[in-house]
């Protein structure tokens, strides 16, 4: 009976995305980019000819891939025989890495019902499926438990105000049962499962920093942002919402001695006009409209695409990230591999890098401009840069190594 709600609301989520889509060109997205998926999946699966070996990786959306692409990449080293079925939940995450490199297949994940996680499940036939850090679709988890396909959870966090752990959470909790080991960032979330009956778990931290450790070893100079910079200061604002470009806007005269750079998480036009408008005077500049020129006497520049920001953070001196003012703080570990000061807004809780790098020193969260401004105040000298650079880089190295320790343990289905 449980099934058949939930695979009920599947169905008025879809409807209610497909209403959405009239007006939404993200919600538009995801309803076009699932049309005619399974005769498009078939089309490829011929085209290409895969090999008999073939194992799936799903992630909800760009976070989520960037925390599974270290594990598909040190996996495809590892079997380079096999093929990687990529899929995506969200547009934000399929329509920027559709053109993956380390994916044979890339499509969306068609709608959680019974009949498409037959149908799927049986194109694809993979010998193993990764689920990262949150999903669980529980048609297509029963259906690979039904055809015995080990099954992972990688980078899992549970908190105890999950659905698994509240009263009316028994089906939920006997979902968990399809998954053939969990592999949990924190401690924490191997004893909540434990709890419920589960002891199938490995600690091993989060696949991001191997990810973020591996970016540090392997980034390229990229010379307009080397114009930029030329021999002074760089504040570096990643990822900000519209709140944390307000906070920083007004601390203009305190971070005078810095030029900034500012990676909006969201990039359309608006939002970057918005962006303009706040610095007001100041000499600005977007990304996409340097040169070598130009870009030398700009005070403000603006990256308006995706995809450079991890690079960038090389050259900061001081990394800001967005998101904290917010639903929560976007990825610090990209500014913290490099050796920056992290400073982000009051709502990072829910993330054990944000609260540990503050413990060590490392990070600092704001909750004002004045904050922000003593901050600045207390790290802008060059031995306190030092040291936070010590401890930032120790912990993301100390933290590394969670995809050797999940492939060295999972199994493949013959």
């Amino acid at each position: 009976m449980m099934r058949f709600f939930y695979t009920f609301s599947i169905h008025i989520y879809s409807l209610l995305i497909h209403v959405f889509s009239v007006f939404n060109p993200k919600a538009k997205l995801w309803v076009n980019g699932r049309k005619n998926i399974f005769e498009k999946l078939s089309l490829e699966f011929s085209k290409s000819n895969p090999h008999k070996n073939l194992v799936w990786f799903h992630c909800a959306s760009l976070g989520e891939f960037e925390q599974g692409r270290p594990l598909i990449e040190k996996f495809k080293v590892q079997h380079p025989d096999y093929k990687i079925f990529l899929t995506f939940f969200s547009p934000s995450g399929y329509e920027i890495r559709k053109n993956y490199k380390g994916a044979d297949f890339v499509f969306y994940l068609p709608k959680d019902t019974p009949r498409n996680a037959k149908q799927l499940i049986r194109i694809m036939n993979p010998k193993a499926v990764f689920f990262i850090k949150y999903e669980f679709w529980f048609n297509y988890l029963n259906e690979l438990k039904n055809n015995n396909i080990p099954t992972y959870l990688v980078s899992g966090i549970f908190r105890k105000e999950h659905y698994f752990f509240k009263f009316y959470g028994t089906w939920f909790r006997k979902q968990l049962n399809c998954f053939s080991h969990f592999y949990f960032q924190t401690e924490e979330s191997k004893q909540l499962l434990k709890s419920i009956g589960y002891n199938n778990a490995t600690v091993c931290g989060d696949t991001r920093f191997d990810r973020v450790f591996e970016i540090s070893k392997q980034v390229v100079s990229i010379s307009l942002i080397e114009k930029f910079k030329q021999n002074k200061n760089i504040f570096i604002a990643g990822s900000t919402w519209l709140e944390d470009e307000e906070v920083i806007a007004n601390c203009k005269l305190q971070i005078a001695n810095y030029k900034l750079i500012i990676a909006p998480h969201e990039i359309d036009e608006n939002h970057l006009l918005a962006i303009e408008q706040l610095f007001g005077k100041a000499n600005k500049l977007r990304y996409s409209q340097a040169n070598e020129q130009n870009v030398i006497t700009a005070d403000v520049l603006i990256i308006d695409n995706i995809g450079m920001l991890s690079s960038i953070y090389q050259y900061a001196s001081i990394a800001y990230i967005g998101g904290g003012f917010g639903k929560g703080i976007h990825n610090i570990l990209e500014a913290a591999t490099f050796g920056k000061p992290v400073i982000f807004g009051p709502n990072f809780k829910k993330f054990s890098e944000a609260k540990e790098l503050i413990k060590l020193g490392g990070a600092f969260s704001i909750s004002s401009k004045e904050n922000l401004i003593s901050i600045l105040e207390t790290i802008n000298n060059l031995d306190t840069l030092s040291r936070i650079s010590t401890i930032s880089k120790n912990y993301v190295c100390a933290h590394s190594g969670a995809c050797s320790i999940i492939l060295s343990t999972i199994e493949l289905s013959n």
